[in-house]
């Protein structure tokens, strides 16, 4: 029996899997058990920053394995405040809360603009959120969801929630009032199809959430830790949130989640109001502090701006090439989409014939997720592929 069917057998059937068994990774690249290599444009979905088994990663995880791998939080450990310090000292936070995943960092957030609301009176508990937009899939972060599909099925979700077109001033301004206690999005949105946010919407967003004390809560849970060319996407713009969440790339690899928060709200939640068992596990903050000393390491951050403007100008290329299945190109740095229409799936799946692995969202975008550390010769072995997969479309 092979392990696919095996998982058919006792794994609860909840994903789509693609019909491979991996032995192995190394860089970009996933191995099957016959030794054949696929250049990995999901890296785990934004997960895996610097690829498979980068050697910061793997030491920081043997190491830290050698002294212990959990504690529980009535102890701290120095991967934990190391990987916070980090966290705080190059962003606009003053204390960090580490979860196990995007989810449950974004649940947070909510229960802090809902605690914060209550400072002014018991009904301001409301929260604005965006149509496409993806905060995860528990009953909270599921009802800031602007998807029907991810939450429909389960009946009410949390009430209080207003959902407003992307982009949309008028519909924001007519949307926030004094019973709004937080306002949260993602800069570009990861599950909605790559789109991305307004600066006519961020001055707007500002002013509504001063004039009504309403929290800024950006989810940076796939656009953080330099997926688009900035350590984090929300400094594209003039805006300094309330409230920051983070996942999927932080553990470079291992789970973890963490919510930062600004120094004006920083003693909202108190001792006993939040928690979690294994949010700041030790193992998973050495990796993540590992992962982060790379991407802080000078010259990282310009050399991954100047591979990610190589990689457009040659989608761009194809574009040109290939106008009648590619209609667009989305995003920025190293997270990126194609609009394909129809074609998404096909894409995908002739991209499999070919030993790349691509993944399709919204129904109609191919998404590009690169390890960060991907090589311009890698990027030129992509374009190659891509331009024999669409030739064949």
């Amino acid at each position: 029996m092979t392990l696919l069917s095996e998982d058919q057998n006792y794994v609860l059937n909840l994903y789509n899997r693609i019909p491979l068994e991996i032995a192995r990774g190394e860089g970009m690249y996933l191995y099957d058990r016959e030794g054949v290599g696929y250049l990995d444009f999901y890296s785990g979905i934004a997960v895996n920053t610097l690829g498979h088994r980068h050697p910061a990663i793997v030491t920081a995880i043997k190491e830290q394995m050698d002294s212990y791998l959990h504690l529980s939080n009535y102890f701290t450990s120095p991967s934990q405040v190391s990987l916070a310090k980090k966290l705080v000292e190059n962003s606009f936070a003053d204390k960090v809360y580490f979860a196990n995943s995007g989810a449950e960092a974004n649940e947070a957030m909510l229960k802090l603009a809902r605690r914060y609301g209550q400072n002014f009176h018991e009904d301001k508990t409301r929260f604005v959120s965006v149509d496409r937009g993806f905060h995860g899939r528990t009953m909270g972060s599921m009802s800031v969801t602007g998807n029907g599909k991810y939450k429909d099925q389960f009946g009410k979700s949390l009430q209080d929630v207003v959902h407003i077109p992307l982009n949309d001033v008028d519909a924001l301004r007519e949307a926030v009032d004094e019973n709004t206690c937080g306002i949260i999005f993602e800069v570009i949105q990861g599950e909605g199809g790559l789109r991305q946010v307004s600066e006519k919407f961020i001055a707007a967003m500002r002013e509504e959430a001063e004039k009504h004390h309403a929290l800024i809560l950006v989810d940076e849970v796939q656009t953080g830790l330099m997926r688009t060319g900035h350590l984090f996407a929300h400094e594209a713009y003039e805006l300094t949130p309330d409230a920051m969440t983070l996942a999927k790339g932080l553990g470079g690899g291992l789970p973890i989640g963490a919510m930062l928060v600004h120094e004006s709200v920083k003693d909202v939640l108190k001792p006993g109001d939040h928690g979690s068992t294994f949010g700041g596990n030790p193992v998973a903050c050495a990796a993540g502090d590992a992962m982060l000393s790379v991407l802080l390491e000078e010259g990282f951050q310009q050399e991954l701006q100047e591979k990610s403007r190589y990689l457009r100008e040659g989608l761009e290329v194809l574009m040109d090439r290939h106008p009648l299945v590619i209609r667009e190109i989305r995003g920025e740095g190293l997270m990126l989409g194609l609009v394909a229409g129809e074609h998404a799936e096909r894409v995908k799946e002739r991209a499999l014939e070919h030993q790349l692995l691509l993944n399709v969202t919204g129904g109609e975008v191919v998404r590009l997720l690169p390890a960060l550390i991907i090589s311009r010769e890698e990027i030129d072995l992509f374009l190659k592929i891509m331009d024999d997969v669409l030739s064949g479309i």
